[in-house]
């Protein structure tokens, strides 16, 4: 061939199973090129030949126009002799690479297309209404992967057979089912289930119809139907009717914490919640993430009017907030009802199928006897789940999506690491477990997990590694884990090291290099890390929770603390937030007055018994811990008394500040001062950290509480003036860190800063005094972003 070039592509990133084969299959064609295209372990690779100008524009075009689910991290070329023929091909996949250098990235699972939804509703297609209808830019692909090269035999689906038609699409580089492996149709299966109750006792039996439509009868009748997912199962309910849902809450324990609710349309969410231009965006993306959404609230005093009508008050009983999502699967479309359909529930509570504390029900064995106590049918099918994956949850702030949990949607979207860090396991905390696995400029984090306080969450974090194991190649040098000798995590990297070297991470170190991380800094200069949260082993043996650490990837000194507080009763204290206002109240020299709401709702043998414990320090281990204090201040103004869920006291209390729009100070201010004396904290083992920090004291904080308590104060306002004062004492901190230290760049982090009016606040008057901001985008503020800062910590 006259003037003829040869090239070897190689394309790395998330190129698998996002149509990437076919879409370069057409873009050489287009070209005039001939070769041929497959995945291997590194990646999608592709050998064309053709005219000089041809072969380069392939190489410029074929990461820039890469299909919609595709995320192209490199392409790089080699050339080689001219081979002559004719034609272009994908040709069947390979492993490539050595184990320790797979390059390919698996896509996470995503909502399904327009063009399928059309499908599914359109009688005279040959998917209508068909479950699991999927093609190459939509469905799942995480959840079912069971290794690489992707392929169906690496799949759930490699069980089931394609029938003729479907082998057709698969094959047809015009369809755009051409090799979609996850292809499926009525004839070929996978198949849905309806599981009901046997007679006398006789165990589940299968429904004899139409599941979908049984199960819609049962909804509407108010009835907990298990639905399987992508990731696992959901315990579901009409969230209009009140008895229904307050069923679901009780058989699942579920105290006060909000469920999420899936609606039909965006149309219908906008009945209920505020939807901003962001907010609406995100809710019909392909990721489909819950969104936390401001739901409609009309002010009556201090207290928040119930929502929509068509909302059961006990979906999120005194929640501003809802968790929200649109469907993601087929089968969600049909339980919501197509056009022309019976009528039905429009709105589903679509709750995680588990009991408080345990992870994600997701094979069918495990869930019949886990959730049978719970539902009352179970919706399934049997296509299986390789890897649990729970919904995500995120909330908008000033415009930017805040993760609060990264899982489905998202897992194993690897995070771009801003230097190249040696192969790691980091195993993250023991709440909102993640762990990650880092190589090179890559970080791979798992689905979220959940809290590691029972065998069936040690399974599934076991689990969890040895898949990303099996998908990225990593073969780890070096474990990573939480300073806490108590964590489960941490013991567990103990077995688990096997020789290797484990290095044990400070918790707030670990928040501020996360954030450092996915903003892109490379360690070459200090940042100071504001991490606010409620729990964090301390170098001192303290808890600690209110620190200003000057920090890079090396090490972190603390520069600014909250003052110690007694935590009386650990875990009780955070249950009991008047505990924890007694307590702070008590450490600053404060009266328990029986007017004060905290006090008020306790006996007087419970105030005598708590009031020995502090004067002892039985039980009672220091803590500078800011979620605590946010959990004091709930308690003291009486907007939480008692924590039915993790946080529900600072959620509360942000919503009263919000309430409140430009609170004057009122006098609440923390004093900041530098310590007095020196030697080991009491209770506490080890040193005192050197230099010692700077205290910022709340006692004259409290103080102005209890005055405007006494003056008639609303809680909204006082809930507003704490949180205008814990902006402005991370602005002064900030300030003099910046005078004495020279650091000019500040970063937000901790599951505090999930609160949007402190993050925005803090944000805004940083920014406004000179300051560059740091908050997350891509993991959690909260404990679920440990692994990426275990990572980075433990490999520097």
């Amino acid at each position: 061939m006259s003037g003829a070039e040869r090239s070897r592509v190689l394309v790395r990133g998330v190129v698998q199973g996002v149509g990437f084969r076919p879409y370069v299959y057409g873009l050489a064609g287009r070209l005039g090129l001939a070769g041929h295209v497959t995945n291997t372990g590194e990646g999608v690779v592709a050998e064309v030949e053709g005219a000089r100008e041809a072969v380069a524009a392939f190489r410029q075009r074929v990461g820039s126009e890469a299909p919609p689910l595709a995320l192209v991290e490199s392409v790089t070329h080699e050339t080689l002799p001219p081979q002559g023929g004719s034609g272009f091909r994908i040709v069947a996949s390979r492993p490539g690479g050595t184990p320790s250098a797979l390059s390919t990235l698996v896509a996470p699972d995503t909502a399904t297309c327009d063009a399928c939804l059309r499908e599914l509703a359109d009688p005279a297609d040959r998917r209508h209404r068909h479950p699991f209808v999927t093609c190459t830019d939509c469905g799942p692909r995480f959840t079912l992967v069971t290794g690489l090269p992707y392929d169906r035999a690496n799949t759930t689906m490699a069980r089931f057979a394609m029938c003729e038609r479907c082998a057709r699409e698969y094959e047809d580089p015009a369809d755009r089912r051409f090799h979609a492996q996850p292809v499926s149709c009525h004839d070929c299966g996978p198949r849905v289930r309806l599981l009901v109750p046997g007679a006398a006792g006789a165990g589940w039996t299968e429904h004899g119809g139409d599941p979908v439509a049984e199960a819609r009868r049962l909804l509407a009748r108010g009835a907990v139907v298990a639905v399987k997912g992508l990731g696992g199962y959901h315990l579901a309910c009409d969230a209009s009717d009140e008895e229904s849902v307050r069923l679901l809450r009780s058989r699942k324990a579920r105290g006060d914490k909000p469920f999420a609710v899936m609606a039909r349309d965006l149309a219908d969410v906008e009945e209920f919640a505020t939807v901003g231009p962001h907010e609406r965006s995100v809710l019909a993306g392909s990721r489909r993430p819950i969104v936390l959404l401001r739901r409609h609230l009309s002010e009556a005093g201090d207290g928040l009017a119930a929502a929509g009508p068509r909302l059961a008050a006990a979906v999120a009983p005194g929640s501003p907030d809802l968790g929200v999502m649109l469907p993601y699967t087929p089968l969600h479309h049909l339980l919501l009802g197509l056009p022309g359909d019976p009528p039905g529930p429009r709105l589903l509570v679509m709750t995680s199928g588990n009991l408080g504390g345990e992870p994600i029900a997701w094979d069918e064995d495990e869930a019949l006897e886990r959730l049978a106590p719970l539902a009352d049918a179970f919706l399934t099918h049997d296509r299986p789940i390789h890897v649990p994956c729970d919904d995500s949850v995120v909330r908008v702030v000033d415009g930017e999506v805040l993760p609060v949990r990264r899982s489905r949607g998202y897992a194993p979207v690897p995070v771009p690491l801003p230097l190249p860090v040696r192969a790691a396991l980091a195993v993250g905390g023991d709440l909102k477990n993640v762990l990650g696995l880092g190589e090179g400029r890559r970080a791979w984090l798992s689905a979220h997990i959940g809290d590691m306080d029972d065998l069936a969450t040690l399974g599934t974090f076991e689990r969890a590694g040895e898949h990303l194991a099996g998908l990225t190649g990593v073969v780890p040098q070096l474990l990573a884990a939480d300073l806490h000798p108590g964590y489960r995590s941490t013991r567990w990297a103990e077995g688990a090291a096997a020789g290797r070297p484990l290095r044990r991470v400070q918790h707030h170190h670990a928040h501020v290099a996360s954030v450092m991380a996915e903003n892109g800094l490379d360690g070459s200069f200090p940042v100071l890390g504001v991490a606010f949260d409620g729990t964090g082993y301390g170098d001192d043996g303290a808890i600690w929770g209110g620190e200003f650490l000057l920090a890079d990837y090396d090490r972190s000194t603390r520069v600014a603390q909250l003052r110690y507080a007694p935590l009386p009763g650990g875990d009780a204290a955070v249950r009991h937030p008047w505990r924890m206002a007694l307590a702070h109240l008590w450490a600053a020299g404060l009266a328990w007055d029986a007017d004060l709401p905290c006090v008020a709702g306790c006996s007087e043998a419970e105030l005598r018994v708590l009031a020995r414990q502090l004067d002892r320090g039985l039980y009672s281990v220091p803590t500078s811990s800011m979620g605590r204090l946010f959990d004091a201040v709930a308690a003291l103004t009486g907007v939480c008394r008692h924590a039915g869920y993790e946080a529900q006291a600072a959620v509360e209390l942000e919503a009263a500040a919000a309430a409140c729009s430009a609170p004057d100070p009122g006098g609440y201010a923390f004093e900041l001062r530098s310590p007095t004396g020196g030697g080991p904290l009491p209770g506490a083992p080890g040193p005192p950290a050197a230099p010692e920090p700077l205290v910022a004291d709340p006692g004259p904080l409290l103080a102005a509480v209890v005055a405007d308590l006494r003056a008639g104060a609303g809680r909204g306002l006082m809930a507003a003036r704490f949180h205008a004062a814990v902006t402005a004492l991370v602005l002064r901190v900030c300030a003099a860190a910046r005078e004495r230290h020279g650091v000019e760049t500040v970063a937000l982090t901790g599951g505090v800063f999930a609160n949007a009016l402190l993050s925005k606040t803090c944000a805004r008057d940083l920014r406004a005094d000179g300051f560059t901001v740091l908050r997350h985008r891509i993991v959690p503020p909260g404990d679920g972003g440990l692994a990426l800062g275990q990572l980075l910590v433990a490999a520097h």
